[in-house]
């Protein structure tokens, strides 16, 4: 009987599927499976079991999901592959997902690389790009090699850490299955997940059960779990399909605070705790806080800093930064809560490169709770997204405006915000004219190319364009994906006190790749009075869903609500708008 396929791997085939109708010049269909392995890859429901339960009709509902990929997915299921896909996959080198994600590769040469060089895995790109077989190739050449040999050491590192919204679902799977087993009280996934860093290195579930041997066996026998490296009485390591190691601690429920605080470090913080305990003559450890063989507390992880003489530290903190000093001092944040976002200001749609309408994503948006999005479209120097022109702009703006007055009919609390996502050009001017920025209530400004300039060429070009009184946002102020380009040279004080001094307020790109700005910018944005703007970036109304890792950065950038502009109502965020840049608070 064929495996059970998880949504990532067919999100994953799905993406072959596209790539391999990519390199061979294909029309429509690349776009299609890419489509398809967006929305699968965000779909919050198992998309085996949507199948089971209601047959390729219940897929088909699936954004995305037409009826020739729904039945791929049921010969998926029911055979471990498709016709289709057998036949791609022989015309394609073995690693081509992985070929693809290394910058300065794409599909077209992949599909070079693999007719003349015959190369099929990363190893055999890494070891042509060093012996200069790369370079000698059409379309390629030294630069190329060496950007290759640099895309190959990132991508050796992405291979050591996953990034977080790749894995919370699959934790939050483990646990509700966990949950669900014989005896077992509670689940929790600790460790860097509910740090929430933005990436994982492995996963440590803490869990209380009546009977540790009958929750052990359940979890070795989930769909999840490839093999057991070791196994005691009350723990074991896993080793996933995903590739990833999962350390399972079984503890007594008494002492279920005590381990959770251990197990979600990090590591430097519990450093520091541990001496504090020290210093008062106490030890601290997974089984809980002791004075010689009494032990004090350890239920709770509130009662465990409570007897340290510590207010609860919240675990996105926790990182031995200073959250010790502030909590002796009462001086922690009152952190961002989860939820806190009522409206997304960048949100793309089929007007350029996005997959939906202007009307589905609102709907997508209303159906998640939110009160408003800004509709940012790419502006006209971005050829590759289809870029709207000013004339485009007013087009699209009556159309914003007539889909507002049919929501006001229906009795819809929500709004539609007509903006853009601007592109800033080399010298720092944008590419769309100020006349026609002064007709939209939300612009941000973004830098999408010439990514290698000069520290105080990006600093400069980006501040030019804060200067702009209808520049809002600046939008991914850093430009880095995850694992995959690093972030451009620019110099962060001088942007923040750009911010300050303008009125512009910087972009938390919610979207997990991005997650631009990270942590620690946030921190020195709050430091200096910066507004924030926390955004999903989406192309998808899956990708909707992003909101909340943006909070998880703000939360370890030790942001308050009144930092982040979007955790205003609609109405008060346009009366925030309407105030010149400069006297905006």
């Amino acid at each position: 009987m064929p495996r059970k396929f998880t949504n990532a791997e067919i999100a994953d085939i799905m993406r072959l599927m596209a790539v391999c109708y990519e390199m061979e010049g294909v029309a429509f269909k690349p776009a299609a499976y890419e489509r398809a392995a967006d929305a699968i890859a965000a779909l919050g429901e198992d998309a085996t079991l949507m199948l089971k339960q209601g047959g390729t009709k219940e897929l088909m509902e699936i954004d995305g999901v037409g009826p020739a990929i729904a039945d791929h997915i049921k010969s998926l299921s029911e055979k471990g592959d498709f016709k289709e896909y057998r036949s791609c996959r022989s015309r394609m080198p073995e690693d081509a997902l992985e070929l693809i994600s290394i910058p300065d590769l794409g599909p077209k040469k992949v599909k070079t690389l693999y007719d003349r060089l015959k190369i099929e895995t990363v190893k055999d790109l890494e070891r042509a790009a060093r012996t200069g077989k790369v370079s000698s190739l059409p379309g390629f050449g030294k630069k190329s090699e060496e950007k290759i040999l640099k895309g190959i050491a990132m991508l050796k590192q992405a291979g050591e850490r996953r990034i977080l919204a790749d894995i919370l679902p699959l934790t939050r799977e483990l646990e509700r299955k966990l949950e669900a087993a014989p005896g077992v009280k509670r689940a929790v996934t600790a460790g860097s997940v509910r740090r929430r860093q933005e990436t994982v290195g492995d996963l440590d579930l803490v869990v209380t059960a009546s009977q540790p041997k009958k929750a052990m066996d359940a979890f070795a026998g989930f769909d999840e779990v490839r093999e057991i490296l070791e196994r005691g009485d009350r723990n074991l390591t896993a080793l996933l399909k995903n590739g990833m190691t999962c350390d399972l601690l079984i503890v007594p429920d008494e002492v279920f605070g005590a381990a959770l605080q251990h197990f979600t470090g990090s590591k430097d913080h519990n450093v520091v705790v541990r001496k504090m305990a020290g210093d008062k003559g106490l030890k601290l450890n997974e089984y809980g806080l002791w004075r010689g063989a009494r032990r004090l507390a350890a239920g709770t992880e509130e009662n465990v800093y409570r007897a340290l003489g510590l207010p609860y530290i919240e675990p996105e903190l926790r990182t031995a930064s200073g959250e010790i000093e502030a909590a002796l001092a009462d001086r922690l944040p009152d952190l961002i809560n989860y939820g806190s976002v009522r409206g997304d200001l960048q949100v793309q749609t089929d007007w350029t490169d996005g997959s939906s309408s202007i009307e589905d994503m609102a709907r997508a948006a209303m159906k998640r709770g939110l009160e408003y999005i800004a509709v940012t479209d790419h502006t006209k120097t971005l050829f590759m997204a289809g870029g709207l022109d000013e004339k485009k702009l007013a087009k699209q703006a009556k159309e914003i405006d007539g889909l507002n007055a049919k929501l006001v009919q229906e009795g819809a609390k929500f709004t539609l915000l007509k903006g853009a996502e601007v592109n800033i050009m080399k010298d720092g001017k944008l590419d769309i004219s100020d006349a026609a920025l002064a007709k939209l209530d939300f612009v941000g400004a973004a830098i999408h190319s010439s990514f290698r300039l000069s520290r105080v060429q990006q600093t400069e070009r980006m501040i030019r364009a804060m200067k702009n009184p209808h520049v809002d946002a600046i939008f991914h102020p850093t430009g880095r994906i995850i694992h995959r380009r690093d972030p451009y040279d620019i110099d962060i004080e001088k942007i923040l006190k750009a911010a300050k001094t303008t009125g512009t307020a910087l972009e938390i790109d919610a979207y997990p790749s991005r997650s631009d700005l990270r942590d620690a910018h946030v921190r020195l944005a709050v430091k200096h009075g910066v507004k924030l703007v926390i955004d999903t970036d989406a192309h998808h109304p899956d990708h909707l869903d992003y909101l909340d890792y943006g909070v998880a950065i703000a939360r370890r950038g030790w942001a308050k609500k009144r930092d982040v502009v979007n955790t205003k109502d609609a109405a008060a965020l346009q009366s925030w708008l309407a105030v010149p840049k400069k006297d905006r608070r």
